[in-house]
């Protein structure tokens, strides 16, 4: 009987043995890639409140970014750090310098923003599509307030913004970059 007491014991041994190396000595879990991305838009447009979400932070008290301000966002598989821009007329000149080491590109636009916000918000997309440290880069044009009487549609947004010639399957395009309208 004592050998078969000895036997479990050391059965029970490996046992933990085995359980701890699993949950305890495996070491740290393997760095998530990380990504760095710039999102820019008019001010109003909601980019802060995008990034708020994104992070699960509270939507009450928001207040639109000044100048700019780095948010890491987490995914299971990446960590997104996001420099959003504010979007006043008098930061909208420094965007630029912002630009270098992105690799991708968010573009919030206000959906339901009156005619001449639109047509302020279509200049500064054509002028960071034609940047050249921008212009080879992935593209989210996300479509806010879509829940706005006024808001307009993919379609009218794409007409307005004159995105059908810089689609990813024209290589001949001046632009090459890769687009993708998402509504919110």
């Amino acid at each position: 009987m004592s050998e078969c007491i000895q036997l479990s014991f050391a059965v029970c041994r490996i046992g933990i043995y085995t359980c701890f190396r699993a949950l305890c000595c495996k070491g740290p879990p393997p760095p998530r890639p990380e990504y760095d991305l710039v999102c820019i838009g008019l001010t109003g447009s909601g980019k802060t409140s995008l990034l708020s979400q994104l992070c699960g932070e509270s939507p009450e008290n928001i207040v639109s970014t000044t100048g700019f301000s780095i948010k890491a966002v987490p995914f299971q598989n990446a960590i997104l750090n996001v420099k959003e821009l504010g979007g006043a007329d008098n930061i909208r000149k420094y965007w630029s310098r912002y630009y270098q080491g992105s690799q991708g590109v968010i573009f919030v636009l206000d959906s339901a923003s009156s005619e001449d916000d639109l047509e302020t918000a279509r200049n500064e997309l054509h002028s960071a599509l034609q940047h050249p440290q921008l212009c080879t880069l992935p593209f989210l044009i996300l479509a806010n307030h879509q829940d706005k009487p006024a808001a307009r549609s993919v379609q009218e947004i794409k007409k307005y913004f004159e995105l059908e010639h810089l689609h990813v399957e024209n290589a001949g395009s001046l632009n090459p970059a890769p687009w993708m309208i998402w509504k919110q």
